[in-house]
């Protein structure tokens, strides 16, 4: 199977809104997505996946695009160190092209950090910052990246690129795009990568945890991540370099998942890299799975758990069979919970969307076992989010995915516009057994789109925040910066204890501005015509080396070093 039949679309469409229980993997949200789902890595944000997304670039036509986010609510003026990526961990993309549940393509991150400030300041930056060699820029970040292909060692993809920094404010950072382009780095072999810091493109109303929206959907259309930054890592590659046999065009089906490892053994204080053995702490492939599906006695097992491990799990095969959610929406909203044992869960949740495993949903879209040259003896269930590379990218994206009609969306992997709370409320309320959405709740959260918008090329997410605006009253902070201060008479209203904690905190700093501003006049040093620092050494040209069943590996190859960032994009 290379494509996708027009007219087998409209019929895949019917058939998964028959058989949506598919959106059930996206339940309402717990807490954003993937966001401190788990007891222990509520504990340790910078390795917290908190979302996962795979889909087909729409400006380039035979590449995939895979974006890995952490770090969930990073406030804008989160300083004075805000938000690095962690240094003694390594963040992983897998993928299975043949259906056995373990990794035939491994992407691996790894970064390190250069605090320049000792003890002379505390500042992130003492002074505006225009590139990312700027010698105001105190601490900066670079990653390497490794890709392991059919089983084989570890090449070296780049050694040192460039980490965007995060967005400290409009008078540290006037022209934070500049930042963006130069941490976006394009690689020989097609390649394009990025890391750094970015507005968290998930979208919804978190006060689905009040009896799910107030008990009578009266808490809903404010957007709950809107002002909230996350740290993200972007990667976009061929399909040939996913595919199994590496062809796309013949096995167009993939499976993905992200995760992040710590080292088993971390002494506190110290930061020695990722050295000795590692452990996985988090996993993450369709959006909110270990939120809503699996319960909290599992949580953490699930997070440290491999995919070829699902379908020994019988406790979570259980809980997809009959999840909790549709319960608590039949209890409170006196709509029907569709009966169990969920089937159609089972084959979207383990195999993909095939008739070939002999589930419920009469569909051919995203399973591995429409790829020919898998063998289907070595295919085994599991969770992961799965994507067919040949579907056509749509003109016009509906944010309903495939329930919307729109077969290159959720669950046909995940673009960053789909909206998986409204998909999964329809499921969960009975679409997957009649075909037709509940009026009730057709309205979902009443938050359809993210409050910014994305971009047209790699790496595709909006730029990071300067200002929260969580209140659906107050407008969103410009990309360049210029988001609205914080109303007073807003964070006071309805509250004499506020308006007197207003009134006190305006006292002290009205007394304190005057000896700040001095200490931080003398800090702040801007030397227009300061000579450049050394540039960040240059990332490494790379050409990914590999035949079928061969463990070969090319070696990396330096562009020249008068011109250190010739691969930048464009």
């Amino acid at each position: 199977m290379s494509t996708i039949p027009r007219k087998a679309g409209a019929a895949i469409a019917a058939a998964l809104i028959a058989g949506s229980g598919v959106y059930l993997l996206a339940p309402p949200a717990a807490d954003a997505s993937s966001h401190r789902e788990a007891p222990l890595i509520a504990s340790d944000p910078a390795v917290d996946n908190t979302d996962f997304y795979a889909f087909t670039s729409p400006d380039r036509p035979g590449f995939v695009t895979f974006i890995l986010n952490v770090m969930p609510f990073e406030a804008p003026d989160g300083g004075p160190n805000f938000f690095p990526f962690a240094t003694d961990a390594t963040y992983n993309i897998k993928v299975d092209n043949d259906g056995d549940a373990k990794p035939d393509v491994h992407f691996k991150w790894t970064f390190r950090t250069d605090d320049r400030r000792g003890n002379k300041t505390f500042l992130y930056n003492d002074g505006p910052v225009t590139s990312l060699d700027d010698e105001n820029l105190l601490v900066r970040q670079s990653y390497k990246l490794e890709a392991s292909f059919d089983g084989g060692p570890f090449q070296l993809a780049t050694g040192n690129a460039p980490v965007a920094p995060s967005r400290v404010g409009n008078a540290s950072m006037p022209d934070y795009g500049t930042l963006r382009d130069a941490a976006s780095i394009k690689l020989d072999g097609g390649w394009r990568i990025f890391a750094g810091q970015a507005d968290d493109p998930f979208f919804l109303d978190l006060r689905v945890f009040d009896l799910l929206y107030g008990g009578d959907l009266s808490e809903t259309g404010n957007d709950s991540l809107r002002g909230f930054n996350v740290n993200t890592i972007a990667l976009e590659v061929p399909y040939k370099d996913v595919a199994l046999g590496h062809d796309g065009t013949r096995n167009p089906v993939i499976g993905a998942w992200s995760t992040t490892e710590r080292p088993k053994v971390r002494i506190t204080g110290e930061n020695r890299g990722v050295t000795g053995e590692t452990v996985q702490v988090s996993r993450l492939g369709n959006p909110l799975i270990n939120e809503v599906i699996v319960p909290a006695g599992l949580k953490d097992t699930f997070n440290a758990s491999r995919p070829d491990q699902d379908a020994g799990n019988p406790a979570l095969v259980a809980r997809v069979n009959d999840p909790e959610v549709p319960q608590l929406l039949q209890k409170i909203y006196n709509v029907p919970a569709p009966a169990a044992p969920r089937a159609d869960l089972a084959e979207i949740f383990l195999t993909g969307l095939t008739t070939k495993a002999g589930g419920p949903i009469p569909a051919d879209l995203n399973s591995q076992l429409l790829n020919p040259d898998t063998n289907p003896d070595a295919f085994r269930p599991s969770e992961q989010l799965r994507l067919n590379l040949s579907t056509p990218v749509t003109a016009e994206p509906s944010r309903l995915g495939v329930l919307g009609g729109d077969l290159q969306g959720f669950p046909n992997g995940r673009r960053l516009t789909d909206d998986v709370v409204d998909i999964s409320l329809q499921a969960l309320v009975g679409a997957a057994q009649t075909g037709k959405l509940v009026d009730a709740l057709g309205a979902g959260d009443k938050v359809d789109a993210n409050d910014q918008g994305f971009l047209a090329t790699f790496p595709y997410v909006a730029l990071p925040n300067t200002a929260l605006t969580g209140n659906p009253a107050a407008p969103a902070a410009n990309q360049e910066g210029t988001g609205a201060a914080i109303d007073p008479a807003l964070a006071a209203q309805s509250s004499p204890l506020g308006e007197a904690m207003l009134t006190t905190a305006a006292a002290g700093l009205a007394g304190a501005a005057g000896a700040a501003l001095v200490v931080f006049g003398l800090l702040w040093r801007r030397r227009q015509t300061a000579a450049v620092a050394a540039p960040l050494p240059a990332p490494v040209a790379f050409t990914p080396g590999r035949a079928v069943g061969s463990a070969r590996v090319d070696e990396p190859t330096l562009p020249p070093a008068s011109d250190p960032f010739k691969t930048k994009i464009d």
